[in-house]
């Protein structure tokens, strides 16, 4: 029983079988880091966390997890570079930790991904009633909200989804290059926000810098997380990627930088211009400069909003649709999902599929549970994969290595601690529901996934080094 839990696949960059198609560049890559990344956390959760946890010491918040997520960025670098593979964290731990391990990675990811989209989508959906408000057209709250919050289901949210999901259908190079587009669009709007902003800051409002205290910053490092995901989702790129070894750390580590250095400087002119307390609401960056009188800019700003959430679906949806390939593939979610379409060169079955539960999560769910659900989920696969680094430079010292993480094992330790802190500071009703979500996986694995593992049928062994 131990034997097959811990089987492990060879090390390799492309399936055998792989139908995808070799269409993005670093550029691309970048650019969809930078639309995965920028979006609610930025848009959205920077508000609520300052107003309910940190206070304008978010800022500090943000250079906490910011800190954490570079640590896992470059572990992520050098796994992707020297394993590859569409499945991302899952990928890497079926070669460095074994079968078991890596499904339950992959079923962590699944609740990180689908978690991610419906609470982005929930967010959109909040700016496209401001920008519908800043034209005077107002929507019934029946269909812009949830159940938990005095609606009836939001189908705002939902509508976004099911757009996405067509989208994503016709191939990834179409997606690439609205993403590109819209990515634009963000950064125009972020940069107008910062020069309308830059002028209005009230120091007062900074005056009780640490309202919560240290607890409260570290509580609203372990929210805010949820900004700095979207990075792991490139490495779910490589059999689509020009160059991976090259491309996709490239990617990772452009766009998480660029990305910390913007959310450091919104988080800190957003509690500058308004008192933290008014900023918990769902469009807080739109809301805030309709409360100091802004309110053309305030509407442009809701449409930037509106474009920036998009991307990040866009990229963590593609994400997530990859590493469900991946999983089929290896048989631990059934085969028949693993089809990918011949014309499109997409996996059809999957991206409909994981659209319908997506969309009934954004028009059903409260926005601060479903992300609290993403960060714990993202957090224990970023520990598993700062953790195999250090496995696979023991177990395999001599594979080629075309990007290699400085500071071995310092960054590495640095990335688990970190990592293993926020998730103590998430609530303790997150944990209950992970671990609940995390024993499901356990059961379904030895009821379904052991059984109908490729490795099992093929009745291979561990792969070695080779010199």
């Amino acid at each position: 029983m131990l034997q097959r839990m811990l089987r492990k696949k060879a090390i390799g960059h492309i399936h055998p079988e792989s139908t995808l198609f070799r269409s993005l560049n670093s550029f691309d890559l970048t650019l969809m880091g930078i639309g995965a990344i920028i979006g609610a956390g930025v848009f959205v959760l920077t508000g609520i966390a300052a107003a309910t946890k940190a206070g304008p010491a978010i800022v500090i918040s943000y250079i906490i997890a910011g800190l954490a997520s570079m640590f896992a960025a470059l572990a992520y670098a050098e796994l992707a570079a020297c394993i590859g593979g569409t499945g991302s964290a899952y990928s890497y731990a079926y070669a460095g930790f074994g079968e078991f391990i890596a499904w339950i990675i992959g079923w962590n990811l699944l609740l990180e991904y689908v978690m991610s989209v419906g609470t982005v989508a929930i967010g959109w959906s909040g700016y496209v009633v401001n920008f519908l408000e800043a034209i005077h057209i107002r929507l019934p709250i029946a269909i812009t909200q949830n159940p938990f919050d005095g609606g009836v289901i939001n189908l705002i949210a939902m509508s976004i989804i099911i757009a996405l999901t067509c989208l994503l259908c016709f191939g990834v190079k179409h997606s690439a290059r609205v993403n590109a587009v819209v990515v634009f669009i963000k950064l125009l709007t972020i940069a107008i926000f910062i020069a309308v902003a830059a002028f209005n800051v009230d120091p007062s409002n900074w005056s009780n810098f640490f309202p919560f205290g240290w607890s409260g910053v570290m509580e609203g490092a372990a929210l805010v997380f949820f900004a700095y995901i979207g990075f792991d989702a490139l490495s779910t790129a490589v059999e689509e990627a020009h160059e991976p070894q090259r491309s996709i750390p490239i990617g990772i580590i452009a766009s998480l930088i660029v990305c910390t250095l913007i959310y450091i400087i919104v988080s800190a002119l957003l509690t500058g211009i308004v008192p933290y307390t008014l900023l918990n609401v769902q469009s807080p960056v739109a809301d805030a400069l309709l409360k100091i009188g802004y309110k053309s800019i305030g509407g442009v700003i809701a449409a930037g909003a509106v474009a920036g959430l998009t991307t990040v679906m866009l990229v963590m949806f593609y994400g997530l649709t990859r590493i469900c390939l991946a999983m089929s593939r290896d048989g631990l979610l059934p085969v028949m999902f693993a089809r990918v379409n011949l014309h499109t060169h997409t996996p059809v079955r999957i991206i409909v599929i994981t659209g319908m539960l997506i969309a009934l999560i954004a028009g059903l769910a409260p926005i601060n549970r479903a992300a609290e659900l993403v960060n714990i989920g993202t957090l224990a696969a970023f520990t598993f994969v700062c953790g195999g680094v250090m496995v696979l430079r023991s177990t395999f010292p001599d594979i080629p290595r075309p990007f290699k993480l400085p500071f071995n094992p310092l960054i590495p330790l640095l990335g688990i601690i970190s990592c293993i802190y926020l998730m103590i500071n998430l609530p303790a009703i997150t944990w209950w529901r992970f671990l609940i979500w995390t024993i499901a996986g356990v059961v379904l694995y030895f009821m379904y996934g052991m059984w109908h593992s490729v490795l099992r049928k093929q009745d291979l062994t561990p792969p070695r080094a080779q010199d």
